[in-house]
């Protein structure tokens, strides 16, 4: 599978302690910040879980750099 940025837009400061968690899990710790983490069905849980307060974007492949001959 591909990979997907995740940036945090909201505080997770007044949420319930489980998506205040949640949020920690996926690596985000400050407004904005944005990380990228393997597409699988456990990440996209906890997105659904807290998507009130993240954006997510999926990320392209890299693209393969081309050789000169």
């Amino acid at each position: 599978m591909g990979q997907i940025k995740i940036t945090l837009k909201k505080s997770p400061i007044s949420q319930k302690q489980d998506q205040q968690l949640t949020v920690k899990s996926l690596g985000l710790r400050k407004l904005h910040q944005s990380v990228l983490v393997e597409d699988s069905r456990s990440v996209r849980g906890m997105i659904n879980k807290v998507r009130h307060l993240v954006v997510v974007e999926e990320e392209d492949a890299p693209r393969e750099t081309q050789e000169k001959a």
